[in-house]
């Protein structure tokens, strides 16, 4: 069973079960038997997320696997109740400092700190994590990623950021004992996703993402029309900074979300940074232009909610 956070459509998509998003049945079987075991006073004082880990941990009670992707990362969060044989980190940027630590050392020591037993690393790693890692992770079991693991020739059609973490979560499953690797290329929802020929969904929100994305799109000398919005908490003009080089446009789509930074902000931001710049309407998709719709999930649910009515 697998389970992440947040979702783009539907809920179902938090936990998978075999491979597939979970049923509503199986969701409504967890969310009344919790409703049975615990009682209402204890129920009140839970967050959703660690409600909704719960229900993950509820469900994955008959399951031989359990990966669970952790909300803000860290000893503090959710899902470290669970005792985990293998901690697995892709990358460390900044994000969520109000919770995590105010710099990548500070982040990684926090999210290190989760570490039970063994870990593993992904390739682009910064010298901040790894002199962290000497010191947090000093008496842990790491294992490394297995360099020599050949993807197949479609896998290689993959932005290299996922190429990487695809072997990353090959050299996890060697680790476990499996060996032979016959997979299809992932194609996880809303991670630089091709929705159509010329429709890129993403829902990465930092500098950090905003850089892979980048890394991406200028080996392919491709300019891109930015479908955008941010959280207000996040550091949108680093992200507009980054992706500069590769927007032809910025189209702020309107989300209807609190969370999300002032319109009129926004786009003074974009205007001191010289990108053109209007309001997103789903009618002016223009298929001889490509899009990249960013910024967070609710950008990319927005986006999606008018595109599927097209």
């Amino acid at each position: 069973m697998h389970y992440s956070s947040p979702h783009i459509l539907k809920f179902n998509e938090r936990i998978w079960i075999d491979g597939k998003d979970s049923s509503d049945e199986q969701l409504s079987i967890a969310h009344n038997s919790l409703q049975d075991i615990l009682s209402l006073n204890l129920l009140e004082k839970l967050t959703y997320f660690e409600y909704t880990t719960l229900l993950a941990l509820f469900l994955s009670s008959n399951m031989d696997y359990l990966v669970l992707e952790a909300g803000l990362g860290g000893e503090f969060d959710a899902t470290n109740v669970v005792k985990n044989d293998i901690t697995v980190i892709p990358s460390i940027g900044l994000d969520h400092q109000d919770f995590l630590g105010d710099t990548i050392e500070e982040i990684a020591a926090t999210k290190m700190r989760s570490c039970d037993n063994n870990f593993i690393l992904g390739l682009k790693i910064s010298d901040e994590v790894l002199s962290v890692k000497n010191n947090i992770l000093k008496n842990k079991n790491e294992i490394f990623i297995n360099k020599n693991i050949k993807l197949s020739s479609e896998s290689k059609e993959l932005p290299k950021y996922l190429q990487n973490n695809l072997l990353l979560s090959l050299s996890v499953l060697e680790y476990l004992g499996f060996s032979d690797f016959n997979y299809k290329p992932p194609v996880v929802f809303g991670r630089f996703q091709n929705i159509s020929k010329n429709i890129t969904i993403d829902v990465g929100h930092n500098p950090l993402a905003a850089k892979v994305i980048y890394n991406e799109l200028s080996q392919k000398n491709k300019k891109i029309i930015l479908v955008y919005n941010s959280y207000k908490d996040k550091d949108y003009k680093e992200v507009l900074t980054i992706l500069k080089p590769v927007i032809k446009e910025v189209h702020i789509i309107d989300c209807d979300d609190d969370r999300m930074v002032k319109n009129n902000v926004l786009t003074s931001v974009t205007e001191d940074l010289l990108l053109n710049t209007k309001k997103f309407d789903i009618m002016d998709l223009n298929m001889n232009e490509d899009y990249l719709v960013f910024g967070s999930f609710v950008v990319v649910e927005e986006f999606l909610k008018g595109y599927n009515k097209l």
